[in-house]
């Protein structure tokens, strides 16, 4: 069986809060701790580069490419940001990243019951989020 493309999702906050975090496999598990320290550092490394880029309306980090893995990031227009550790040279992550905020948009921000800027508790959302990476995981077999 092929490895999972994905190895974890984090959604930050404006504030760079860290609202969501799951992995996926079980290669570089993080503890809570470490976690939250990667969703700060990404924040803060995120807008430092909106700062210092040379070109107006930069929006900042979208693609980070290590040895061992890549990390895309997708920001809202309200500041929340999306991103996914995943293998090298993953497709489409891009693609899946905005499926991911419209189940955010779908099932977190119209939930009665969530707080903005706080952790996501919606079961619904990890239920549809399941599925979707499950897709995403049928579709690398096909490669």
């Amino acid at each position: 069986m092929a490895q999972a493309a994905i190895y974890s999702l984090f959604i930050i906050n404006k504030s760079g809060g860290l609202i969501y975090h799951k992995d996926y496999g079980s290669a570089g598990r993080m503890d809570t701790n470490d976690s939250l320290r990667l969703a700060s550092l990404w924040h803060s490394m995120h807008a430092i580069s909106q700062q210092l880029s040379p070109i107006p309306g930069c929006t900042g980090i979208d693609l980070l490419q290590a040895h061992n893995f890549d990390l895309h990031c997708f920001q809202s227009l309200t500041g929340t940001k999306f991103f996914v550790v995943c293998e090298t040279g993953a497709q489409n992550m891009e693609i899946l990243l905005k499926a991911i905020y419209e189940l955010y948009t779908d099932f977190v921000l119209k939930n009665p019951f969530y707080e903005m800027e706080m952790p996501i508790r919606c079961e619904l959302f990890d239920l549809n989020l399941a599925q979707v990476i499950q897709k995403d995981r049928l579709a690398l077999l096909g490669r």
